[in-house]
């Protein structure tokens, strides 16, 4: 099962020769300083890049160019951070979901709880032996629109919107409609971390999301605008053990920019 991991229980780990430390932020932060040993992947390198739903899945053989140049290999021990409190390292590791690598951890804080800590950065780039991958795409944890549109009505689907609630009102967009799919939750990414333990997950989050409705057992599907800040409440979801939680990729860039889905504005 994926889990959290403290910054000194990894310091504690990082010569193990089966772990692989992933940093997922721009090439600049990533220099400023890193978890010694850490390899770089960019934002880039996990969305298609494709107007006007950038978010979604890349390729499958950009996404294996990615984890052979990375030395991914299925029986590593993989653990992610970012500098941001959990959005870019949750997409990562939902991509790792995706490839059907589905033990995992979360850095808590990410490099701020790192430095935090006073533990040992590292400014080099690390290039770790390039492997050969046979990825094999899992759809498993993927939602689509389509999919999204035939269940509007279905009780057991609960769509997780964790866009602020200005996007989720309709106030403002990122795409050419503003407001949020009909029935969906809003839960704002950003009230997932504790401002004041180094962006730390919070301690009460089954507590946050009962009071926010979002259900466990019901068939979870989570969106923001790109796939991006729903990295983070997806990465909760799965650590809070909810057995059906999958990402909308297309999130609201594919949602709002079509003129087949339904929009509903206001609480």
């Amino acid at each position: 099962m994926p889990a959290l991991i403290e910054p000194t229980a990894l310091s504690r780990e990082l010569e193990n020769p089966r772990l692989l430390v992933v940093c997922v932020t721009s090439a600049a932060s990533y220099t400023s300083g890193h978890v010694p040993g850490a390899v770089l992947v960019t934002p880039a390198e996990l969305v298609s890049g494709t107007a006007p739903a950038t978010g979604t899945l890349p390729p499958p053989e950009r996404l294996t160019t990615l984890f052979d140049r990375i030395g991914y290999r299925a029986d590593l021990d993989i653990v992610a951070y970012d500098d941001e409190g959990g959005g870019w390292a949750g997409r990562f590791l939902w991509t790792l979901d995706v490839i059907g690598h589905r033990e995992w951890r979360y850095l808590d804080g990410g490099i701020h709880a790192w430095r935090a800590a006073d533990l040992p950065l590292e400014t080099r780039s690390v290039a770790r032996a390039p492997t050969t991958s046979r990825l094999v795409i899992d759809r498993a944890p993927q939602a689509d629109a389509s999919e999204l549109l035939q269940r509007l009505d279905d009780e057991d689907l609960l769509i997780w919107d964790c866009r602020s609630r200005e996007e989720y009102l309709g106030l403002k967009s990122g795409a050419r409609r503003a407001g949020h799919i009909p029935g969906a939750v809003n839960l704002d990414w950003l009230d997932l971390m504790d401002r004041s333990r180094a962006l730390r997950l919070r301690t009460d989050l089954e507590a946050v999301l009962a009071r926010a409705g979002i259900d466990a057992r019901r068939d979870v599907v989570t969106h923001c605008q790109t796939h991006h800040r729903s990295g983070l409440s997806y990465l909760v979801a799965r650590l809070l053990g909810f057995p059906r939680i999958r990402a909308y990729a297309g999130s609201w860039s594919d949602w709002g920019n079509r003129d087949d889905t339904p929009v509903a504005t206001g609480a």
